[in-house]
């Protein structure tokens, strides 16, 4: 990550964590009244091939002792209605601002991966995870909604992982190596703008 990239990471967070400070804490209590503990979810993820991290999110799903994988159409009875809308309006990842702080992720980059896909494609994810994990990126624009289409349609983890693998990982790391590639402050801004933009056409097409 370059010098330039970390600080707009670094000042672009200190102004959304002042500005949603209130607003945010006005949710957890919302949400810690409707859905109870915990509020957050933590699982790992990697920023690099050997170098795992605690990814921060708002809990959007019932808990499960066992929980691994991607998610699914085999998860889909696991969300919960408050859940689902915090979803829509990507609002259960305001807490990887933390996260952007930390310097575990940037704001813009491939999506963090899980272990054991890293440990599965070793070489692809040693060539994608050269770039900083983000919030959004290239692949979560032009990939994310077709992902959800697809893996939607699985009844078993064993079918998510499967279609994940074949269909998902190849084709987010070509965008995400197309981002690597012509990575640049505007092209970040741009990704940013219409990721914004993207969540708000959703939210008034849905109405």
């Amino acid at each position: 990550m370059t010098l330039q990239k970390r600080l707009f990471d670094l000042t672009l967070a200190v102004v959304l964590v002042v500005v949603l400070a209130v607003p945010f804490g006005l949710l957890l209590l919302v949400l810690l009244l409707i859905e109870g503990r915990p509020v957050f979810h933590v699982a790992e993820r990697m920023k690099a091939p050997d170098a795992p991290f605690r990814l921060w999110k708002l809990r959007t799903m019932t808990v499960a002792r066992a929980d691994g994988g991607v998610s699914g159409g085999d998860k889909a009875a696991r969300i919960t209605a408050v859940g689902r809308w915090l979803r829509a309006a990507r609002l259960d990842e305001i807490p990887q601002l933390w996260n952007v702080i930390r310097g575990d992720m940037s704001f813009v980059g491939p999506r963090p991966p899980l272990r054991l896909y890293v440990e599965r494609f070793p070489e692809l994810y040693g060539r994608v995870l050269r770039s900083r994990p983000g919030i959004t990126g290239l692949a979560t624009l032009h990939f994310h909604a077709h992902e959800e289409w697809l893996l939607a349609r699985c009844r078993s983890a064993a079918e998510t992982d499967a279609v994940y693998s074949r269909r998902c990982v190849p084709r987010k790391a070509m965008l995400d190596l197309l981002y690597q590639k012509n990575q640049s402050l505007c092209l970040d801004l741009a990704i940013l703008y219409r990721t914004g933009a993207g969540v708000l056409l959703r939210r008034l097409f849905r109405k």
